[in-house]
């Protein structure tokens, strides 16, 4: 892909989790994010959000990882807006589920708040 990334619309319903990885995007990474503790706040701020990659988790009361996704996808500002998933569970048949419904990849949780910056590169670029 090799797409630019400096806006990150980041979904996260744990505040502890949205904290460090807000931070670690932010202070580590040098992204501007828009984060967003549910996927009904993702699809509310979504339009306004400009940005060039969704970081979302994947269970979520209400709408989970792939419904908000779709719901995304369904937006013309993110209709085609590169999404990575981060979840705790990374078997290789979930991993295969998240890619199918137009997941780049998967970060495992926990993840680690100073590498992430460099994984959600290493992702983007295609690596």
């Amino acid at each position: 892909m090799g797409r630019e990334i400096n806006r990150i619309l980041y979904i996260e319903d744990d505040p502890d989790i949205r904290a460090v990885g807000v931070m670690s995007l932010e202070a580590v990474g040098g992204f501007t994010v828009v984060a967003c503790a549910s996927g009904a706040e993702a699809i509310a701020a979504a339009p306004s959000a400009a940005a060039d990659l969704v970081l979302l988790d994947m269970m979520m009361p209400g709408m989970d990882g792939h419904a908000t996704l779709r719901a995304l996808r369904a937006l013309p500002e993110t209709a085609d807006t590169p999404a990575i998933f981060m979840t705790a569970r990374v078997q290789a048949e979930e991993i295969a589920q998240h890619k199918a419904v137009g997941g780049l990849d998967v970060i495992p949780k926990p993840f680690d708040p100073m590498a992430l910056p460099d994984q959600i590169r290493r992702i983007c670029a295609g690596a």
